[in-house]
């Protein structure tokens, strides 16, 4: 059973001037240290952004986001909640605008366009065959269709609901469309070929 992630504090220094767009959005910071790690944003708004990772910067940090479908952020650090942190986004007034326009659109967006979104390398596994765990405990045998850093396409008869919390291997992902012979699923993180390869050998 995947741990049910805690609910995320609002991006409160903003509260009173933007409004927040709940988004699902892989991507990957840089702290000062010029160090990076995966990570996914649950909410932003042109003034701040919440961020999900297990990697919690210190307050006051500056840090450099690259979000999927937003693209480059900057900001400060300005709080740290159970299993993320919280940043307060610096930007012209152009870049706000132009970020505004973009959460309108992400706001209005069904879903995401996966499998045929080609933004990141495709990888051959070693062993198509893998284990895919349900949310309930339920497991099942399935093929890898299509295998990338943000997520796969599988070959298998059961179809949960777009949405479903599932574990493909040890990657813990959600579904994110039903396809003609099976699922289309996006990983919480984004990977990276060393823990594709751990996870997918």
């Amino acid at each position: 059973m995947l741990d049910v992630l805690p609910a995320v504090p609002l991006v409160t220094e903003d509260r009173r001037h933007h409004n927040r767009v709940k988004v699902d959005l892989l991507g990957r910071f840089m702290l000062e240290n010029q160090n990076e790690f995966p990570c996914r944003v649950d909410n932003v708004s042109p003034g701040g952004i919440a961020v999900i990772s297990a990697v919690e910067p210190r307050t006051s940090e500056r840090v450099i986001l690259y979000v999927d479908h937003i693209g480059r952020i900057e900001g400060n650090v300005v709080r740290q909640f159970r299993g993320g942190f919280a940043v307060q986004i610096q930007a012209t007034e152009r870049k706000r605008e132009k970020l505004a326009a973009q959460l309108t659109w992400l706001a209005n967006r069904h879903e995401l366009a996966l499998p045929e979104d080609r933004r990141h390398e495709r990888i051959q596994p070693r062993n198509p065959i893998i284990e895919m765990v349900l949310d309930d405990g339920r497991r099942y045998q399935v093929k890898i269709i299509d295998l990338s850093l943000s997520g796969a396409a599988v070959a298998c008869a059961v179809r949960p609901a777009n949405g479903s919390k599932l574990t493909l291997g040890t990657m813990p992902g959600r579904v994110v469309r039903q396809l003609e012979d099976g699922l289309a699923i996006e990983f919480s993180t984004l990977q990276t070929p060393d823990t594709l390869n751990e996870s997918f050998r």
